[in-house]
């Protein structure tokens, strides 16, 4: 009894050591509750309930399992789920140390989180970050009521959105919902690596994912790529237009697999690119769209309450058709109101784009602007800036034209104006 007792403390306190939590814990509480908090609106006793189909369930929950069985001192339950784990991908590196570690307690006291002899410390900690980051992210998904502030409006054809949390190593791909007014639907999250040294990025070989609004450029299959890329890669724009501006550099950002022998990498391991495993890479591969997909990343996402996001839409909607009627009113200095001192436009900085503006003007008639597929992304940070994508269709007395059209919109003294213009 002595033994079994003793046996539950050490492998309780193994999974405690996970995120460093004292083994003072009381050992009624579950283990995932321990070191994860639970979330505000979730008893924590619920957190030790048995979950459905552990078989057939995703990475996190068949994690949450084996550790609710450990606490539970159901050490042979643990086994067998994380066997059945490995079954279902035998490289999994965190699932072979848990397995390595359960198999020991079976003769010895385990003192530590991957106690097998020689086991490298930095391997160790790279496991550990994982599995914290992974229960972390699977009871704190995001509930329907709220939507990424970033994604205020996609254009029609934009059959979904990526958008990038760094702080919870998580990916959530999101729907463009039609039928609700292209409100953003959440459809599935997936756990991710990313840069060696986190975010921000700034130059060639710092080894950080940028920070930003980028779209998806290109769809690398397997046969053309080198097996450190797993089952495919898809680049994104990095450096778009608001990281040259602010002089950002470097190249070859992309989102992709793993190695062949590789399920997962640590949450920090990457020179910079977004690194799924094979299987969520395979399982968003076909609604990644060419040129259209966009992929926010942000260094911890903000959401919003859906008044607060239609909100935000509404105000960035009505600046941007403010813009276009201004500018068919033919009235020069108004719609030159909508524009930063600060603005770039090609090679043109504020004064030479607003004396062509005036001279342009000048000579028309009467204008008239669309702006069909419209998006709107705001840019994950501080500064205020979205992204705005529209296709442009120009009209007046002596030209006619289309172009699709790109503007940064920043808010400067509580307006929104724009800070670059260009073609996308």
């Amino acid at each position: 009894m002595f033994r079994v007792a003793r046996r539950r403390f050490l492998i309780v306190g193994l999974v405690f050591s996970l995120a460093g939590v004292p083994l003072l814990y009381r050992h009624s509480q579950s283990v995932e509750a321990a070191y994860l908090p639970a979330p505000e609106n979730r008893p924590a006793a619920a957190l030790a309930e048995p979950l459905p189909n552990l078989a057939k369930a995703g990475p996190e929950a068949q994690l949450l399992g084996i550790f609710n069985a450990i606490e539970a001192n159901r050490l042979n339950e643990a086994l067998e789920l994380t066997e059945n784990l490995l079954r279902q991908h035998p490289n999994y590196r965190l699932a072979n140390l848990i397995k390595g570690d359960l198999l020991l307690a079976r003769t010895r006291p385990i003192a530590s989180f991957g106690a097998l002899a020689n086991a490298p410390a930095d391997k160790v900690a790279d496991l550990r970050a994982e599995a914290i980051v992974r229960l972390k992210a699977y009871r704190e998904r995001p509930e329907d009521k709220f939507i990424p502030r970033y994604l205020l409006q996609m254009q029609p054809d934009q059959r979904y959105a990526v958008v990038v949390d760094m702080q919870r190593s998580r990916l959530y791909l999101y729907a463009n919902d039609l039928d609700n007014g292209g409100r953003p639907r959440f459809v599935a999250d997936y756990y991710v690596t990313q840069g060696k040294l986190g975010g921000d990025k700034f130059s060639e070989g710092d080894k950080k994912t940028p920070i930003g609004v980028y779209h998806v450029t290109a769809n690398l299959p397997r046969q053309k790529l080198a097996d450190l890329y797993g089952s495919g890669a898809f680049p994104i724009n990095y450096p778009n237009e608001w990281d040259r501006q602010r002089g950002r550099s470097g190249s070859g950002i992309w989102l992709h697999g793993t190695p062949s022998n590789t399920f997962a990498r640590p949450p920090k391991a990457s020179d910079g690119c977004v690194v799924l495993t094979n299987q969520d890479l395979d399982a968003i591969a076909k609604n990644l769209q060419v040129g259209l997909t966009p992929v926010v990343i942000s260094p911890s996402v903000e959401w919003l309450s859906l008044d607060d996001w239609a909100k935000e839409r509404d105000e960035l909607n009505a600046a941007i058709d403010a813009w276009r009627r201004d500018w068919e009113s033919r009235d020069t200095g108004r719609y030159l109101q909508h524009y930063s001192p600060r603005l770039k436009a090609g090679s043109q900085d504020f004064a030479a784009f607003a004396a062509q503006k005036q001279q342009v003007n000048a000579a028309k008639e009467w204008i008239k602007v669309a702006t069909d597929n419209l998006s709107v992304f705001r840019n994950p940070g501080p500064d205020e800036v979205v992204v705005v994508t529209f296709d442009q269709d120009y009209r007046s007395n002596n030209l006619s034209n289309r172009m699709k059209k790109r503007q940064y919109w920043q808010r400067e003294n509580g307006q929104w104006k724009i800070i670059y213009e260009g073609s996308a």
